[in-house]
């Protein structure tokens, strides 16, 4: 496990509803809608060089999962990029970071689960911390979870909600067996993401090659996989999103998974299985090299400044 305790963040600077106070004496409401029953959406951004990618994809999708969850009230873009701003600058923060948005529907008068009861509302939690990535970068290992994702009839993945067991469940999983994350399926069997990212596999058949990923019909519309799929298809590598079985994935010429905590990071086994192409090259496979320098060009060098 990469993820440990940075010295760097002892002493952070956290910002919930517009209040900056130090990380043990910031507090929110047993009240708060997100202690109540996880009724919140989030983001997760990261910081390179004063400027945060992707800014407005992130702000637009935490806009749209709190409109599906009817919230009463969104701060306005510039709003919460300035409690951003001023989070940074209380930290003295310009690279290297993560942030965690949480926008839960707010303080209830009384305990229970209907949203009638809140009237005050809703909560902007901000938490940056110095960050570093989360995964080894020379290749994961994952296993299968006996954890599913939810039918967008039970929860829509479109909502970018704090409901997140079902990934603790499944990441319990990984950790019993040893591995670094789990894929989990969907409800009717195919690959979904895993825990944390999403899964992209590289398939060869008689000399062309196709990146492929899972559709987003139960799991979330990551804004990482979306700009792999641009980079890979201005890189003239062809693209495709379908259902995509177990053995599918075992036998894919490359597999990688992606998200903003740990961007690209190739994956060099599955459920025991080795990657072909991983395996004697460092355990990344050419089109996962190459889209790693891509993407990595990419968030240095835009994005919104911020800090």
């Amino acid at each position: 496990m990469l993820q440990k305790f940075d010295e760097r963040n002892r002493d952070l600077i956290v910002n919930v509803g517009g209040k900056l106070a130090h990380r043990d004496q910031a507090g929110v409401s047993p009240f708060d809608s997100a202690v109540q029953g996880g009724d919140a959406v989030w983001e997760g951004l990261r910081l390179t060089n004063g400027r945060i990618f992707a800014l407005d994809e992130h702000l637009s999708r935490l806009r749209r999962s709190a409109h599906a969850l009817a919230f009463a009230r969104v701060p306005s873009d510039e709003e919460i990029t300035e409690e951003i701003r001023r989070t940074l600058a209380a930290n003295g923060m310009r690279d290297g970071v993560h942030i965690r948005l949480t926008l839960t529907r707010g303080v209830k008068v009384t305990s229970g689960m209907d949203p009638r009861l809140n009237t005050a509302g809703p909560t902007l939690i901000v938490l940056a911390e110095f960050k570093d990535p989360v995964y080894d970068l020379s290749g994961i290992r994952l296993i299968t979870s006996s954890v599913r994702r939810t039918a967008p009839d039970s929860l829509d993945p479109k909502i970018h909600h704090n409901n997140l067991l079902p990934s603790i469940l499944a990441k319990v999983e990984a950790n019993v067996a040893g591995a670094d994350d789990a894929v989990m399926l969907d409800h009717r069997g195919f690959v979904a993401e895993t825990n944390a990212t999403h899964i992209f596999m590289l398939f060869q058949a008689g000399g062309a090659a196709t990146l492929a990923t899972p559709t987003t019909v139960s799991c979330p519309e990551g804004i990482t996989r979306s700009t792999v799929l641009g980079l890979a298809a201005e890189a003239g590598i062809a693209t495709e999103t379908g259902d995509y079985t177990l053995p599918q994935l075992y036998n894919a010429a490359e597999v990688f998974v992606t998200g903003t905590m740990g961007g690209i990071v190739p994956v060099i086994a599955v459920d025991g299985r080795k990657i072909s192409n991983t395996i004697g090259d460092g355990g990344i496979g050419p089109v996962t090299r190459q889209l790693t320098k891509l993407y990595a060009n990419l968030t240095a060098t835009a994005g919104a400044v911020v800090a």
